[in-house]
């Protein structure tokens, strides 16, 4: 199967628009950095779909799809908290949700011997309302007049980053528990 596919062309094509993101959000071109990441997400949907369906899957794409999504959204958090976009709490349990994922995929090949781990539903739930939340946030800044709902977004974003943590975390122990 040929590595360099269209999905994970896309998933490439993430990562190197993230130092263009982090780019035009600190030299105040907010416009553009909406476009940017609306783009970014776009090909974090198209990606997965587009290997699924054209029966794509490479292990490059398997390790780098969540590469990407972590880069972008732990860079976006770090940047929105710095400039008060969102709250210093809320990028710290993202960023502490990424961490826990990360270490228990490393303690689990330790264990297990095995690369393969399934993304489960509360944690795509969670990277899409993350995703979600950052581009509310873009828009807010872009164009100031979409319901006032950032508020519940950002408990919504905790709280589900809180308990697919949680969840990683149960399936991991359930997983060390079979071998």
């Amino acid at each position: 199967m040929h590595v360099l596919n269209l999905p994970n062309t896309l998933t490439i094509t993430r990562i190197v628009l993230i130092p263009v993101f982090t780019t035009l959000i600190v030299y105040k071109m907010y416009d553009y950095a909406l476009y940017v990441f609306v783009i970014a997400a776009l090909t974090d949907a198209l990606d997965g779909l587009l290997a699924r369906l054209r029966n794509q899957k490479t292990p490059l794409g398997t390790f780098l799809d969540p590469l990407a999504d972590k880069f972008l959204i732990v860079t976006s958090f770090i940047l929105f908290s710095f400039y008060g976009w969102v709250p210093e709490w809320l990028t710290i349990i993202v960023i502490s949700r990424d961490i826990i994922v990360v270490i228990g995929w490393v303690l689990l090949y330790f264990i297990t011997h095995t690369l393969k781990v399934e993304p489960s539903m509360p944690g795509k739930l969670s990277i899409g309302l993350q995703l979600i939340l950052l581009c509310y946030v873009l828009l807010d800044i872009n164009y100031g007049f979409i319901p006032a709902i950032k508020g519940i977004l950002i408990w919504a974003t905790a709280s589900l980053a809180i308990l697919s943590a949680l969840h990683y975390i149960y399936r991991g122990l359930k997983l060390t528990g079979e071998k």
